[in-house]
């Protein structure tokens, strides 16, 4: 192939995701034409209303797996934790590259840290997941919502109109954003979303010349975690607006997953971890999910649909 056109959403990070891919095709196969085709998808374009409260999944990848099936694209390049467990009829996520930080980001201009801020601070986050972990760790802090691209929540902080927010690192690392005071969220104190940090590229299962075209770029240490942490999901049903959390480490051949349902006041945790070969991911991401549901999990997922803070 001398030609690939990449489907992507049209924030900073996003084209950042896609001009890397291109950059790394380019540079395994000079002579090779790369095209973007810029999509705009619902997440994008309804911006007052939180995530949680849109409904259903695939908000940041929806047009863009349509995208995909008309032909109007050869590949996609995903968050990976934007994309849904289950993915359309037709279409795979084929490659996993090396994974970024996929822990999150404590950042503010006047507090180094999450014990520092007053009572009633507000911090900014669009996150059920963020904001029922900040409340178990501080629940006397003013949770608000905060919606747009990464470079726009930063701004706002700057701006004044919060004492901190909460955001990935993986963003911050990749665009180089930053202020004055960061600290960041890490396991055991601070669970990321499922397969934070990873990017997807997903493609039509009718173009098997693009799995030899594009092998280079998978890495298996990662595909192994987040096959692991994606099952998670997929065994809770769960969407990336929900309480849930799922982080895997691999060692060797033996893979280790966490994975954890909160309440949204962060009063009721339910975490469990397993380890298993790494040839076994999707196996243990869903016995973990089966663990979970069964240690209560399901009642706060229950709760958390029927309160309406997630549709």
């Amino acid at each position: 192939m001398n030609n690939i056109r990449i489907a992507t959403r049209g924030s900073k990070l996003a084209l950042w995701q896609a001009h890397h891919i291109s950059d790394l095709l380019r540079a395994q196969y000079p002579g090779i034409n790369v095209e973007l085709n810029i999509i705009k998808t619902k997440g994008d374009k309804i911006l007052d209303v939180p995530l949680a409260k849109i409904g259903g999944k695939g908000l940041f990848v929806k047009e863009i797996e349509e995208a995909l099936l008309a032909g109007e694209a050869d590949i996609a390049v995903h968050s990976m934790k934007d994309v849904p467990a289950e993915l359309p009829e037709g279409l795979k996520l084929g490659i996993i590259p090396e994974r970024e930080a996929p822990t999150d980001c404590f950042l503010s201009a006047a507090y180094p840290d999450i014990a520092s801020l007053p009572a009633g601070a507000r911090v900014g986050t669009s996150s059920l997941r963020r904001q029922t972990q900040l409340m178990g760790m501080r629940r006397d802090l003013c949770i608000v919502s905060l919606r747009g691209n990464l470079d726009t929540r930063v701004g706002k902080l700057m701006a004044g109109e919060f004492d901190a927010i909460i955001v990935a690192m993986a963003g911050l690392n990749r665009l180089g954003l930053g202020a004055p005071h960061m600290q960041e969220l890490a396991p055991p104190a601070f669970y990321p979303a499922v397969a934070q940090g990873a990017l997807g590229i997903e493609f039509r299962t009718d173009r098997p010349e693009l799995d030899g075209l594009l092998a280079f770029l998978d890495h298996a240490p990662t595909r192994a975690c987040v096959e692991a942490e994606r099952s998670f999901l997929f065994g809770l049903d769960g969407g990336c607006q929900v309480p849930i959390a799922g982080f895997a480490t691999l060692s060797g051949q033996a893979l280790t997953l966490t994975g954890l349902v909160a309440d949204l006041c962060g009063e009721r945790v339910i975490r469990h971890e397993a380890s298993g070969p790494a040839t076994e991911a999707v196996q243990l991401g869903a016995g973990v999910a089966r663990a979970v549901l069964e240690q209560g999990g399901q009642e706060i997922l229950d709760e958390v649909y029927r309160s309406g803070a997630a549709v």
